[in-house]
């Protein structure tokens, strides 16, 4: 039989990749690039953000401006936990902490370790064993917190789904704390009170916030009450930033204003783990972007404000450490509330320390991957150790430990990522039909398989459901998923619901578990579902990119401002540009399967395209997509490119107009972080506006009407007004994609 698979990296001379290229919005772009004085391109990544308006933008550039609500005003549950935990310390009983194995619990867990001893509380924890009995709070545990006297348990990053545990807990006289950032089941456990974004507005600053972010608004609150706020709140927020990155939170709201602070503190920091951490994996700080370009502004600027926003703003900067930060000969003044207790951990601006600071890369691919592989292999005790200790010889043999378990975690992925492209090369299945990428084998790892996934989704562009046998009996397979956009993969596992056994997750990413005996049925379940929201178009790997710029533009003047963006992650990533026609002029492997390039066009500029070997050697000419990186080797700095996508060029230019008489007119976009994609069709004497979503619901609306139809079919579709903003400006984007 035929092989159906598509082609492999090493059978093509590019990736086979779509590259959706947000739309030009050139009044609005020059609008926010004079008034504050950024780059054109800069202000298009700002747009392509949801951020359109003067005042959006400020917000955004400076969000120490923002006045952040009391979390006692948004959690309903906080004051009610605050009590417990108070009269629990007081009366010198015991609590208990359930944490999570992975990076997110295990920050949490150390995190509430160190504020509740800070106040005085008799604290121990448990973190469940991710290979027999996987995630949350189980009867297990409960039952031993109890033997041992504990009079509260506190869940971190787990608890939201544990109806059984959690109720056994109150049937044995124990008081339960939920805090957790996880989706909210039909059914709430019985707890005391339950700590968790998702049951606050949507719209609140404090609705992204990770497992870790719950809990350090707890210990944060409870110190602030307890009046013992001093030297405390440096080094939780350390630690809520370690979390919040590497468990792939949004960096925006009170995400982004408390990780920015975060990455100021790292590479000062006051904890032994972190300052071990950081040696043993090699991470330099760099000078912050926005300080590097106040400096090289020159003296005729000297006393404008930070960013360039007008005189109105002169000398706003972070508020300076009140006398309590300060030392404690200072005094120990007493913060008012939860604003002041956040601030007063903040950084001298004229400080010479605030003139370094971490990347959130810095985090996610160097300190975070060695905390997670811990949670995924070993024991997370070591984690725990290493982040509450503050015996610097302890900290540095726990940091050389999660060094070499990464490094076994690396080579664990290494071997079952070859053994799945081998299986999937020389299967039969066809991804056209199929849609969806389901594969299994017995002896790999449970705790690496969901890393090995996300690479097949960047490698084949499909949804990827991975899985293994639990047992040399092989009855039960143990998995994880991953998504791409259009994809959503915990609406793929309730699809399957009768026959798995546990599952969870969320639009991204999944876990999940079935009797072996069921994995065909599970592959045709999967396959129905992918048919219903994915399109051949969707089966390639997404580049999603920013705005066109010349690499004459690509210097330290717009780096330095990309730095006013920052910190970028998950809903705020790193700007991304594309180049024309660029001449590869060099090309060479290096590492393990990286490509090293130098690139011609007016100027000469350095690449590096990770694990792209299978497409060695690229054509001379190219269309680039990439970000900008800066590189420090021997005291020198230099501007080079990350390649993310690379395609022939392409002879359209960015301006040209699609024929009005070609139809239908067809064109992908993105709308509040979202994907879409729109058709423009010609019905008799009218034109049709098609706006589909990843759900597959259809927008569908006649020139010149007021009425539109939503729905997935024309029979069961709802008149709706489109001239409700939610409809108008998903209207104007398509157009706007469509060049209309």
């Amino acid at each position: 039989m035929q092989n159906n698979f598509p082609l492999s990296p090493k059978q093509q001379n590019l990736p086979n990749q779509r590259w959706l290229i947000y739309p030009e919005q050139p009044e609005i772009t020059k609008q926010l690039a004079k008034t504050l004085e950024i780059s054109p391109l800069i202000a298009q990544t700002l747009i392509n953000r949801d951020i359109s308006t003067i005042e959006q933008a400020q917000e955004f550039l400076d969000p120490e401006s923002i006045k952040l609500p009391l979390p006692i005003e948004e959690f309903p549950d906080l004051d009610i936990s605050l009590n417990l935990l108070q009269t629990t310390i007081s009366q010198e009983q015991k609590i208990a902490i359930c944490g999570d194995y992975d990076a997110d619990g295990m920050t949490s867990t150390a995190l509430l370790l160190r504020a509740l001893k800070y106040l005085g509380a008799k604290v121990d924890y448990a973190i469940p064993s991710r290979m027999q009995e996987g995630y949350g709070i189980n009867q297990r545990i409960v039952k031993e917190f109890h033997q041992e006297g504990v009079s509260l348990i506190i869940t971190v990053d787990n608890g939201i789904a544990a109806y059984e545990p959690i109720a056994r807990a109150r049937e044995l006289g124990v008081n339960v704390i939920i805090t957790d950032h996880h989706d909210i089941p039909p059914k709430l456990p019985p707890a005391h009170a339950i700590l968790n974004p998702k049951l606050i507005s949507e719209t609140s600053p404090y609705r992204g916030v990770a497992g870790v972010g719950v809990a350090y608004i707890l210990a944060v609150s409870l110190a602030q009450r307890l009046g013992k706020h001093q030297g405390l709140i440096k080094p939780l927020l350390e630690l809520f930033t370690l979390g919040t990155i590497a468990d792939l939170a949004p960096l925006t709201g009170v995400n982004r204003r408390l990780v920015k602070r975060g990455l100021q503190y790292l590479p000062h920091s006051q904890l032994a783990g972190v300052q071990a951490l950081i040696q043993v994996s090699g991470v330099q700080a760099k000078e912050e972007g926005r300080r590097k370009k106040e400096e090289g502004r020159g003296k005729e600027e000297e006393g404008t404000c930070q960013e360039g926003r007008g005189k109105k703003e002169e000398g706003r900067g972070y508020p300076p450490l009140p006398p309590f930060e300060r030392g404690e000969e200072e005094g120990t003044q007493t913060p008012k509330n939860f604003q002041q207790s956040v601030d007063s951990g903040v950084l001298n601006p004229k400080s010479k320390d605030n003139q370094k600071s971490l990347k959130p890369d810095d985090i996610g691919f160097r300190l975070g991957p060695r905390i997670n592989a811990v949670g995924r292999i070993a024991d997370p005790q070591i984690v725990i150790e290493l982040l509450t200790t503050d015996d610097m010889g302890i900290a540095l043999e726990r940091a050389m430990q999660c060094e070499e378990i990464n490094q076994q975690r690396q080579q664990l992925c290494e071997e079952i990522e070859q053994e799945a492209i081998a299986w999937c090369e020389s299967s039969q299945i066809n991804l056209r039909e199929e849609r969806v990428l389901v594969v299994v084998q017995p002896g790999w790892h449970h705790g690496v398989i969901g890393i090995v996934a996300s690479r097949l989704v960047e490698r084949y562009g499909v949804p990827v459901f991975i899985g293994t046998y639990e047992e040399e009996g092989e009855e039960i397979i143990r998995g994880s998923a991953r998504g791409i956009p259009e994809f959503d993969v915990f609406e793929a596992l309730q699809f399957c619901d009768e026959l798995l056994g546990k599952y969870g997750g969320h639009r991204a990413a999944g876990g999940f578990s079935f009797s072996a005996e069921n994995l065909d049925k599970f592959r045709s379940r999967l396959s129905e579902f992918a048919h219903q929201c994915l399109e051949i178009k969707h089966l390639k790997p997404l580049v999603s990119i920013d705005a066109e710029a010349e690499i004459q533009e690509l210097n330290f003047d717009l780096y330095r401002q990309i730095d006013l963006l920052h910190p970028c992650g998950i809903e705020n990533k790193d700007p991304v540009f594309w180049s024309r026609n660029v001449r590869i002029s060099e090309q060479r492997i290096v590492g393990k399967g990286h490509i090293k390039l130098t690139l011609i066009k007016g100027e000469i500029i350095q690449a590096i395209a990770w694990r792209w070997g299978d497409y060695f050697p690229l054509p001379s000419v190219v269309d680039i997509a990439y970000k900008m990186r800066e590189n420090t080797w021997n005291g020198q700095s230099n501007i080079e490119l990350e390649l993310l996508g690379v395609r022939l060029p392409m002879e359209i230019s960015r301006n040209s107009q699609t024929s009005p008489q070609n139809f239908p007119q067809k064109a992908e976009f993105y709308y509040s972080s979202r994907p879409y994609t729109c058709s423009l069709y010609q019905i008799g004497d009218v034109k049709e506006l098609r706006i589909r979503n990843s759900r597959g619901e259809v927008l569908a609306i006649q020139q010149g009407q007021k009425i539109g139809l939503l729905g997935k079919t024309r029979n069961n579709a709802k008149q709706v007004d489109v001239s409700d903003a939610r409809f108008f400006n998903l209207i104007k984007a398509a157009m706007s994609a469509l060049k209309l």
